[in-house]
């Protein structure tokens, strides 16, 4: 068991986590959490990422997957989180600064050079599967790259029961929370950022009471819990759905909006509370197959920094307002 607090353990971190410690956390002043904001350009695991980028601007030379990567390599290697579009969310969650020179130049050679894997569309425009297009709408309007087509599409991909679900294709009618947290993550990004459409607030809005009205993690029809998986604290969640996940995006949202966190999500913070090792800090969830850069936790069961800092800010959100 560690002698400090989990703050002053987060503050012995990486760049990216002691920068939203001290925002998020120690309400340091900005010019001190930007001046370690700024650091994630240049060192630890901002500075690696951004080192590991091709010269044509992508990450492993495409855009959903690896150049060359095979689907016999997947099933037995499972997926890949090594390429533009996983380097891109990281980025984003790491905090690089969107008006840096390593965020400009990257918008501007992905927008060049990448193409999606599905039908060569250009990697801004986005492409059919609604996981991909939330996530790529959530990067564009980070970094400042006009998305709204994205928004539009996503809109009119809302199922009847107000989520979105990437089988739809396939004809799903029944909304999927995977897909669905990588659709509201892109569209409260597009809103924060630029205000966001009419159209794209009630569709983000109507994603959200889907979830809720599910308390995050059991079904409507019968109340049993979804998925045992709902209940791991993983990170990087990748495309997975989690309840830390959707707590910090309700968080997000809240703050955003000004407004009080919802009853509906008692439940899924009581569980987060019930996670809490006896030192304060959280252990991370299950790891996910499939080659990634480099680790950013000591593995699945041991504290993590990342699951540490995100779910005390959720729960200093929704302490505050008790």
């Amino acid at each position: 068991m560690t002698s400090d607090s989990p703050v002053d353990w987060l503050m012995r971190g990486d760049p990216v986590i002691r920068w939203q410690a001290m925002r998020d956390l120690l309400d340091a002043p900005e010019s001190q959490w930007s001046a370690e904001r700024r650091k994630v350009e240049t060192g630890g695991w901002g500075g690696a990422l951004l080192a590991l980028q091709d010269d044509d601007g992508q990450w492993d030379g495409g855009a959903f997957l690896p150049r060359g990567f095979t689907w016999s390599q997947m099933r037995d290697e499972g997926q890949p989180w090594t390429a533009t579009c996983w380097a891109l969310t990281q980025l984003q969650d790491f905090g690089l600064d969107p008006t840096s020179e390593s965020a400009r130049r990257a918008v501007q050679l992905v927008g060049q050079n990448a193409r999606w894997d599905h039908d060569g569309q250009e990697y801004w425009t986005g492409e059919v599967e609604e996981c991909i297009n939330g996530r790529t709408l959530g990067q564009g309007a980070y970094f400042g790259v006009d998305v709204e087509a994205i928004a539009s599409l996503l809109v009119g991909q809302a199922l009847q029961d107000g989520g979105w679900n990437c089988e739809r294709e396939r004809g799903s009618r029944r909304s999927s929370f995977d897909t669905t947290i990588n659709v509201l993550e892109g569209l409260f990004e597009f809103e924060r950022s630029t205000g966001g459409t009419s159209a794209s607030q009630r569709a983000r809005l109507a994603g959200e009471e889907y979830l809720l009205s599910r308390n995050l993690m059991y079904r409507l029809s019968t109340g049993e819990l979804i998925d045992e998986e709902y209940l791991e604290l993983s990170y990087p969640p990748r495309w997975h759905f989690n309840v830390l996940r959707a707590l910090e995006h309700f968080r997000r949202a809240s703050i955003h909006a000004g407004t009080l966190p919802d009853l509906r999500l008692a439940g899924a913070v009581e569980h987060l509370r019930s996670m809490r090792l006896r030192d304060g800090r959280w252990s991370l969830g299950r790891g996910y197959r499939g080659r990634s850069w480099f680790p950013m936790d000591s593995g699945p069961g041991r504290p993590s920094t990342w699951v540490t800092l995100k779910a005390l800010r959720v729960l200093r959100w929704w302490d505050a307002a008790r």
